[in-house]
């Protein structure tokens, strides 16, 4: 059966919904997207390994040619949940509306992989000599359970590796990480009438805020990262809820917050420092506080400026490697030994929003560059 052409495969990614969510009303199947790929990749000659990471969620890696080093590109099969109604179009089905391709997952990041199959099906007539090779995880908007999958089994995958999440074609080679903790403080209820007959959830946690913020103002002094858009660590008290009456003492109180170190920061001495200030502020105003992460958190990213991957990018693209907010998978593919870029034709901007679109114009610079990111790592003799 010959490939589907460049817009079909498009229509088909996006037409397979795969929304990975922390809500199981929204959670999805990512394999019908697994499947497409599979199937098209093992007609070009590629051995495609689907591994299961749990029921309904897969990665895929497939690959071209074998031996040590070669290049890896890399991307999430799933999206994030959309509201239709705010669409002007059908958020699963393609759509073309002048000068851009419309759809769920054609930014951010279904359509990076067509655009792969398109560079690299010109080239396959030559002699690999390096492997290729393509690999689609699951999950990449909630949990990350895929890409940690791969990080916790060791295994190595090539010496470069290019995610093509949305960066307008820039090469990123940082990011900052990505936590999200949660403080629980359990007191005693009373009337209000009397202090002494409860001890408040809510005062002591207005206490753990200022120690919250105290802690954000002393990072924020210490670590400063000129290539960041906002330079600094960032800490957002996100949510906050506790107790249920005026006149009752505050028994249960929770707040839920983000914190996003720059590279170099470090979660475990992050998560220790917040320790060691509520251990004391419990003792004292004799609650339960306990601290913990909502989920694992992404940690930061840094590929050293002056390696072959970022050079070879900066050349290729015409623009010098940068720095982004939103974190990505980067961090475990270079936990596997993969020198790691970040580079897709897609907008962040229309990213996780609806009518999310891929400019036309794109399409055919992002083919160039992977086929001349191919053409060095797995054409070329390895040096």
């Amino acid at each position: 059966m010959p490939l589907p052409s460049l817009k079909e495969q498009f229509a088909a990614l996006i037409a397979a919904p795969s929304v990975s969510c922390t809500q199981p009303a929204w959670d999805q199947s990512n394999l019908p997207v697994i499947e497409l790929l599979a199937s098209w990749l093992g007609d070009l000659g590629f051995v495609c390994e689907v591994q299961t990471i749990s029921p309904g969620k897969a990665n895929l890696l497939a690959s071209y040619g074998s031996g040590p080093g070669g290049l890896v590109l890399a991307g999430h099969s799933d999206t994030v949940p959309f509201d239709a109604a705010l669409w002007q179009t059908d958020p699963l089905k393609l759509s073309e509306a002048g000068d851009r391709w419309v759809g769920l997952g054609v930014c951010d990041m279904k359509g990076f992989f067509p655009l792969v199959i398109e560079a690299v099906r010109t080239l396959l007539d030559q002699p690999f000599k390096q492997p290729l090779l393509i690999l689609a995880t699951c999950d990449e908007e909630s949990s990350m359970s895929g890409a940690r999958a791969l990080a916790d089994a060791g295994r190595p995958l090539g010496r470069a590796a290019v995610i093509g999440e949305p960066t307008g074609l820039k090469p990123i080679r940082l990011h900052k990480g990505v936590m999200m903790e949660r403080i629980d403080i359990l007191g005693q209820s009373g009337h209000s009438s009397d202090p002494s007959l409860g001890r408040s959830a809510l005062e002591a946690m207005h206490a753990a805020i200022a120690e919250l913020l105290q802690l954000r103002q002393q990072w924020q002094q210490e670590y400063r990262n000129p290539l960041f858009n906002v330079p600094q660590p960032t800490l957002n008290l996100g949510c906050i809820h506790g107790g249920d009456n005026p006149n009752r003492i505050c028994g249960q109180c929770s707040l839920e917050f983000d914190l996003r170190p720059l590279p170099g920061m470090d979660s475990e001495v992050l998560r220790a420092a917040i320790r060691q200030k509520l251990q004391p502020l419990a003792e004292q105003r004799q609650v339960r506080i306990d601290y913990g992460p909502i989920f694992p958190g992404v940690p930061p990213f840094e590929q050293s400026a002056d390696c072959e991957l970022v050079r070879l990018a900066e050349r290729l693209t015409g623009q010098a490697a940068d720095a982004v907010a939103f974190g990505t998978e980067a961090p475990y593919l270079q936990q596997l030994g993969c020198e790691t870029l970040i580079l897709g034709p897609g907008d962040i901007a229309c990213a996780h929003q609806p009518n999310e679109f891929l400019q036309l114009a794109r399409i055919e610079p992002t083919v160039q560059i992977l086929r001349q990111l191919i053409q060095h790592y797995c054409l070329q003799p390895a040096t």
